[in-house]
């Protein structure tokens, strides 16, 4: 298992400094990871940074992040605003008060829009599993699969005291959209080797972390 194809490495925290973003780029970089996961205020900065060390890496950015509460209108900017500047994919926050209200259209058309936005970009949903029951869970993913997303992710990270990724959560995630075709995102407190090994065992096909590990610290022959 090469474990950097599947790491998005990630600096999402709100006291992110620009010398932040530097370093974890140039981790990823360096380490030949799949992508680096930004908030969409820094996307056009890393965007030049890509070009300028002629980097292959994928830029990750977020919309209705971290709470999913924006109107889908605000949803579907950042999300369009993202990519003219250089982002490739999006990774947005699911309506997680409709899908406790029941109220599965309207979650469905949140996506729907972001998706239709993005211009066939991949779009991965943030469930934010800690706040779901196993059903909702389910209900999560189907209205996902349902308004054409690519993908569906376990957390933010930032619920406080929550799990974030559990092996539980992300192998009914795999089990649940594998046969609609779309690919699960585990992220939320993966913080060692085995811990994402674990994950892509139970489904995960990326991996979302913001911990040294990722700086392949447990890689044979390579250190942070």
């Amino acid at each position: 298992m090469d474990l950097k194809n599947y790491i998005e490495y990630t600096v999402l925290k709100p006291d992110a400094a620009l010398s932040d973003i530097i370093k974890c780029f140039h981790e990823a970089h360096h380490h030949d990871f799949y992508g680096i996961c930004i908030n969409p205020l820094h996307v056009t900065f890393v965007n030049n940074l890509r070009k300028e060390k002629n980097s292959g890496i994928k830029i990750i950015t977020v919309a209705g992040f971290p709470l999913g509460a924006n109107i889908t209108d605000t949803k579907v900017f950042e999300a369009k605003n993202a990519l003219l500047n250089g982002a490739d994919e999006i990774d947005m926050v699911i309506d997680i008060g409709a899908i406790k209200d029941k109220l599965y259209n309207k979650a469905e058309n949140d996506i729907k829009k972001v998706v239709e936005s993005a211009n066939k970009a991949t779009v991965k949903v943030i469930l934010e599993t800690d706040l779901l029951t196993r059903a909702e869970i389910i209900e999560a993913c189907k209205i996902s699969a349902n308004a054409g997303a690519n993908f569906v992710k376990t957390s933010t990270g930032f619920v406080k005291n929550g799990a974030g990724a559990t092996v539980e959560n992300v192998k009914l995630m795999h089990e649940t959209v594998s046969s609609y075709g779309l690919q699960v995102k585990a992220s939320g407190g993966i913080k060692n080797k085995e811990t994402a090994v674990k994950m892509i065992e139970a489904g995960a096909s990326r991996i979302g972390t913001s911990s040294c590990f990722a700086a392949a610290c447990n890689y044979d022959g390579l250190s942070c």
